[in-house]
């Protein structure tokens, strides 16, 4: 069997880069893509003195061009993608943020980045999945987008979030009679430049669950939202 092939979209810092390193730790070929060429290179010479799998492939999520490419070099390098973490994204909300204070064009972009790329990633890469029929797609999602504990502030993010998990059903029951699984998971609170200096956990516990479902078995679970490898209430 050929080495799998997993995407991990914002890969550069955070949540983002520490699933692509424990990915290639576990011997799989990872695609490290961000927006940021230099911060994305940067990050792959980092790995490189560690001896690890990683490559690299320039992403702006928003963009169809950048996804298209992105499905060329994957088709081109290894013919293949086996795997795709949905983990980049924005949080534009500002901490006084309400839904009487935060304006649309906050939301569109906020929906822009953490549903719409999604959306096309799914549609992008799942038929080359489909080819071996083996998958595992990752959404990245958060327990602020968890219906059943909404509450106020932070609306665009909260939406976006809520989104993802309707990607995560919808995409999860087309694909029921493949091999490809599709879940959410919520990180927790992580100590990134997007969580902040007051978070309470790593950024090794907030890749864990993601790279736990990215690795999940045949008849794994699909259509489910996670926290620590549990499934959650939506």
């Amino acid at each position: 069997m050929k080495t799998r092939v997993v995407v991990v979209t914002g890969g550069n810092r955070g949540i983002g880069r520490e699933i692509c390193r424990q990915l290639a730790k576990l011997d799989l070929m990872v695609v490290l893509t961000s927006r940021s060429q230099k911060d994305g290179l940067e990050a792959v010479a980092e790995f490189d003195k560690q001896e690890l799998p990683v490559r690299y492939c320039p992403l702006d999520v928003t963009d169809p061009s950048h996804i298209l490419k992105l499905k060329d070099f994957l088709i081109k390098e290894f013919g293949r993608c086996d795997c795709l973490v949905n983990n980049a994204g924005i949080f534009l909300d500002n901490n006084e943020g309400n839904f009487f204070n935060t304006d649309v064009a906050t939301v569109r972009e906020t929906m822009e980045t953490n549903v719409c790329g999604p959306y096309l990633l799914c549609q992008a890469l799942v038929p080359l999945m489909k080819k071996n029929n083996y998958g595992r797609i990752v959404n990245l999602s958060s327990g602020l987008g968890q219906l059943s504990e909404m509450g106020g502030g932070y609306p665009a993010y909260r939406m976006s979030k809520t989104a993802i998990n309707v990607v995560t059903r919808v995409l999860a029951a087309e694909l029921a009679d493949t091999n490809i699984l599709v879940n959410s998971m919520c990180p927790g609170w992580v100590k990134t430049r997007m969580g902040g200096s007051g978070a309470v956990r790593s950024v090794e516990q907030g890749a864990d669950t993601a790279v736990w479902l990215a690795t999940m078995p045949d008849g794994g679970p699909t259509g489910k939202l996670f926290r620590d490898r549990k499934e959650i209430s939506w």
